[in-house]
């Protein structure tokens, strides 16, 4: 037994090692097995990894992608191919109109020139002139006359005295020539004498690099400035005055990096100079070598220099800027030479301007002319160089960003409320640019198409530079990427385009080639962003749908801010306004694409489409108010009311609250029934066929009293519309509710022009009110005028009275064109 069971021990034994071999060779079979395995499979696992890693750069790179997409500028050939020196006779000019006078060049970082002024009557404060501000209330301010290249003059009329700025221009040399401002105090007519003395504060100022040194006679008068800069090369820049009674004074600084602090570096500047006469009061004036630095550390070399000159009026001083690149055979542009040189661009202006709207032709009398030459002068001499990035942002950016940057040639609405780039009005204002200098137009309207994104998006306002910036709430400084504003640009381009076939203007195939992917472009992101939710529908974005202190909504991105629209924004809205846009550009890019050979029929079907009578019909006819109206959510039962809060606890006051919106109705999908101008669009734009009763109702329509007639033009908003005049928030005064504005009722003097011509049973009748609607309108804007000195944002319904922002000589300037008779 003993045998058997060690014989079991030992075969146990023997059994238990060749378990223990088996399973080492298991292993290592099996971990040979699994170092193939993941050999075979190492190289799926690097794919994968790299693959992951891929996709995780990739995301990276779309995300930054999508957040830089809406700063991309179009990959299109630019529109503007000459830039600065190389239009030489565009060169210099007033292209700051935010300022009562100044000249500089259209280069990015320019040389910058302006006048500074003020009375040494400070019994009050002193009041230094400056930037264009309709609350320094001066009587008038506006060109006389200017060409938009070689010369301009203007008044300034203050209380007590009148000064005149007058510059001319010679575009010969290197570097753009040289030119000279004359300004000259007088007395107003009514005074025989100023009894004090006016100082008046010439500046040059760097916007970039470059040097000026001041030349310096006996005591606080500056001679000259000698300066250079790379885009100048070597320049001076001299002073002559016609008084002998006289005293100097001048400043060397440095001005913050801008322009827009000029006045506060004046201002940080003055000290009471002690006359020898004992009579005599003290003057204020500048203090000379400024040591102050303005945070730019100690060795910053001067950037300002200003030249003062005080003394009883009548005086004169003129300013000559000599560049060395002037031909010798030239004499200095001053005295006599000076006098010829203006005459003779004053008459050749008189003449052309009689040669372009034949005012004297139509039995306007001297009067009525030179306003309507002081109203066109003031829209080309507002003209403005702006350089700088847009702050831009889309959906897609958690913070806005900067656009790149880039240059801005255009027209302004008003030097002291708005001088600065706004898209839809840019449109009106070239309508009457174009008439008097279709050169200078096209590159406007170049400039402006070249600020379009890849997207086909232009940004809406142009804030550009931080002297721009420095004026504008900062509420309305970023540009959304979703926000459009009407296609005017096409309304000007089309007028221009139209001349060419007519030979009024230069053929110039080559810039409508470099115009027509842009207006492609353009045209795509309308038809994409701002469609609607039914066919041939589109519909403003940029509405507020969470508002709670606004009567309606305001739609802002169709330029008639508070006009009544749906109470509620939803994805449901129709806004005819839009729909006639679109059908105005497809009918532009239709006709321009044929004319260049482009594909243009699908343009075409579209502008077919587009303005089907029965179609808009369909979307837009109000079977209850009988007129055009948008469609969407909608309540008139809404009003402005307080809050309620809780009572202040002990020892504490009320606190002030704003009202807020009160719905008093559930809203509904239905017709916006309030008459005014978004429901005359289809009549606007002529798209209602001459035969469609419905113009028939318009023009009815049009010539109520009760609705938007006065004899002054057409108000806004129909007088039985709820929102007449209403406040849209507690401080908000109404805008676009009953006021008169003149870049529609142009297009109401166009429309009523174009149907007048065309055979059908509206004919007479548009004939008859062509007349009466245009003689109100130009009749109410010159008795503005003269009572005033200004042209207007918009017009008061019931007196006529200019109201808003002054000096608005942007679309107000359309007045040119109506009595013209140019549409």
């Amino acid at each position: 037994m003993a045998k058997q069971r060690r014989s079991h021990q030992e075969n146990s034994s023997s059994q238990s090692g060749l378990s223990k071999s088996q399973t080492i060779n298991k292993l290592q079979r099996k971990k040979q097995t699994d170092k193939k395995l993941w050999i075979n499979k190492f190289p799926y696992i690097l794919f994968f990894s790299i693959l992951v890693a891929l996709c995780a750069v990739g995301f990276i790179y779309y995300q930054r992608y999508i957040e830089n997409r809406v700063r991309m500028p179009l990959t299109a050939p630019k529109v503007i191919t000459k830039n600065g020196l190389e239009i030489p006779e565009r060169y210099w000019g007033s292209y700051r109109p935010g300022v009562y006078f100044g000249l500089k060049t259209r280069s990015p970082h320019s040389l910058v020139t302006g006048l500074m002024w003020f009375s040494q009557n400070i019994k009050d404060n002193l009041k230094l002139r400056h930037w264009c501000n309709q609350w320094d209330g001066l009587k008038k301010y506006g060109w006389l006359q200017h060409d938009g290249l070689n010369f301009g003059e203007q008044d300034i009329v203050e209380d007590e005295y009148i000064i005149t700025t007058t510059f001319v221009k010679r575009s010969v040399g290197e570097f753009g020539g040289d030119w000279t401002a004359r300004i000259t105090v007088k007395p107003q007519p009514s005074n025989s004498t100023v009894q004090f003395p006016i100082s008046l504060l010439f500046y040059t100022a760097l916007d970039g690099e470059g040097v000026i040194i001041p030349s310096l006679l006996s005591g606080n008068q500056l001679s000259a400035i000698q300066g250079e800069t790379s885009d100048l090369g070597k320049f001076k820049i001299s002073f002559e005055s016609t008084s002998s009674l006289t005293k100097y004074h001048f400043l060397t600084a440095t001005a913050p990096p801008g322009l827009h602090e000029l006045k506060e570096t004046v201002m940080q500047h003055f000290a009471l100079f002690k006359s020898d006469k004992k009579s005599e009061p003290p003057t204020i004036g500048l203090i000379g070598h400024s040591q102050k630095q303005t945070g730019m550390g100690a060795e910053t070399k001067i950037n300002f220099i200003v030249h003062q000159i005080t003394a009883l009026p009548p005086y004169e001083l003129e300013v000559l800027f000599q560049s060395a690149s002037m031909p010798n055979q030239f004499n200095s542009l001053k005295g006599n030479i000076y006098t010829t040189e203006h005459k003779k661009h004053k008459d050749n202006f008189e003449a052309k301007f009689e040669r372009v709207f034949q005012l004297s032709a139509k039995k306007f009398l001297k009067e009525e002319i030179q306003i309507a030459q002081a109203v066109m002068s003031n829209m080309i001499g507002s003209l403005g160089y702006f350089y700088g990035a847009s702050m831009v942002q889309s959906q897609h950016n958690k913070e806005p960003i900067q656009y790149w940057e880039a240059p801005l040639f255009t027209a302004v609405p008003s030097r002291s409320f708005f001088p600065r780039g706004f898209l839809w009005d840019e449109g009106f204002h070239n309508l009457l640019i174009s008439r008097w200098d279709a050169k200078i137009s096209k590159e406007i309207l170049g400039h402006w198409l070249d600020l379009m994104n890849v997207e086909g998006w232009i940004p809406r306002e142009q804030i550009l530079g931080l002297e721009a910036q420095s004026r504008v709430p900062a509420e309305f400084i970023v540009q959304k990427n979703t926000n459009g504003n009407p296609p005017t640009l096409l309304l000007a381009l089309e007028s221009i385009v139209r001349r060419m076939e007519l030979g009024e203007v230069e053929e110039d195939l080559e810039f409508l080639r470099r115009v027509y992917p842009r207006l492609q472009a353009y045209f795509d992101w309308f038809n994409i962003t701002q469609e609607g939710k039914l066919p041939g529908s589109y519909r403003w974005r940029g509405r507020d749908a969470l508002t709670e202190k606004e009567l309606n909504p305001k739609t802002l991105t169709s330029g008639l801010d508070d006009y009544p629209r749906a109470s509620h924004p939803s994805h449901d809205e129709r806004h005819i306004d839009l729909r006639c846009w679109m059908a105005l550009a497809a009918k532009v890019l239709a006709f321009l694409g044929e004319k260049l050979g482009k594909p243009w029929h699908a343009f075409a079907a579209t502008h077919k489409y587009l303005t089907d009578n029965e179609l808009l019909d369909t979307l837009h006819w109000s079977p209850l108010s009988q007129t055009y109206s948008d469609f969407g959510l909608h309540t008139d039962k809404v009003k402005l009311v307080k809050p309620k809060i809780p009572p202040p606890a002990p020892g504490q006051s009320t606190p002030k609250v704003d009202k807020v919106r009160a719905v008093l109705e559930e809203p509904t999908l239905r017709f916006i029934d309030h008459f005014g101008y978004v429901s005359l669009f289809p009549f606007f734009l002529q798209i209602i066929r001459p035969e469609n009763p419905k113009l028939g109702k318009i023009l009815t329509d049009l010539r109520d009293p009760n609705l938007l007639w006065t004899n002054y033009g057409l108000r806004s908003l129909a007088k039985s519309s709820l929102f007449y005049m209403k406040y849209n928030t507690e401080h908000d005064p109404p805008y676009w509710r009953g006021s008169i504005w003149i870049n529609m009722n142009y297009l109401a003097v166009r429309a009523l022009n174009y149907y007048s011509k065309l055979p059908g049973p509206y004919q007479d009748q548009a004939q008859e009110l062509y007349g009466e609607l245009r003689k109100n309108l130009i009749n109410n804007i010159l008795k503005e005028f003269r009572r005033t000195g200004y042209l207007w944002e918009n017009y008061n319904d019931k007196t006529g009275h200019g109201q808003g922002c002054h000096p608005f000589t942007g679309w107000s300037a359309l007045v040119v064109l109506l009595m013209a008779e140019l549409y």
